[in-house]
């Protein structure tokens, strides 16, 4: 994990050489530096490989038995509610495929810029016979587009990057060498609104299902 400051934006920038797989090291980092970018910074950047954004959890560490698999699902779960509740702004940029995980982080940015290519953003729960909890199924529907619900949810639809704008997934998609200039100016952009109302703000639009994701950790 790389951590700067560019223009009041906090870049944490994500490349562990092959699919950005989400175990105990990825979030120990990622939440250092959101607690970085919450001292130092008015916005946050969350950038992946080139190729790919997330391919979701480390399956080595699933293996490894039931209670490691509990633990390291329940943080990322922990995870995922932070950033969807998170004060500042949080700018997704996806530099690729957004897998599993990877597209649950997309859901859980505020703006999310994907690149054009031939790569995918899906959840493939079912397809791989796995439940989408609670917690996981009240993001997904506070993002997307209740036509792709369906689609996305229940039927482990892969989306181009262009389907995934129209599903909810992806708020727009440029061409990979304009990603990281694209993903700043909004970042700076979003980093330039009153802090205390945009945290406020987005507390209140989101109060039903950050509750409910609370709530489902709690049990």
């Amino acid at each position: 994990m790389e951590f700067e400051i560019t223009d009041n934006v906090a870049i944490l920038r994500f490349d562990d050489g092959k699919a950005n797989a989400v175990g105990h090291s990825f979030l120990d980092q990622v939440n250092e530096g959101l607690d970085r970018a919450e001292k130092e910074a008015g916005a946050v950047i969350l950038r992946g490989r080139d190729g790919i954004f997330s391919a979701g959890f480390d399956l080595k560490e699933l293996k490894k038995g039931p209670e490691e698999a509990t633990a390291l699902a329940r943080r990322g779960f922990e995870f995922l509610t932070r950033l969807y509740s998170y004060p500042l702004p949080v700018v997704a940029a996806c530099s690729g495929h957004g897998i599993a995980l990877g597209a649950f982080i997309l859901l859980a940015a505020d703006t999310r810029i994907g690149v054009t290519g031939d790569f995918k953003i899906s959840l493939p729960e079912t397809a791989i016979g796995m439940d989408i909890p609670p917690l996981l199924m009240g993001l997904t529907r506070s993002r997307l587009s209740p036509l792709h619900l369906t689609r996305a949810a229940i039927q482990s639809e892969n989306y181009s990057p262009e389907g995934a704008v129209a599903a909810g997934f992806l708020d727009e998609v440029v061409d990979p060498a304009e990603l990281d200039e694209r993903a700043l100016a909004a970042a700076v952009k979003l980093a330039a609104l009153p802090a205390k109302y945009y945290a406020k703000n987005k507390m209140s639009a989101r109060r039903e299902t950050i509750e409910a994701m609370q709530a489902s950790l709690a049990e």
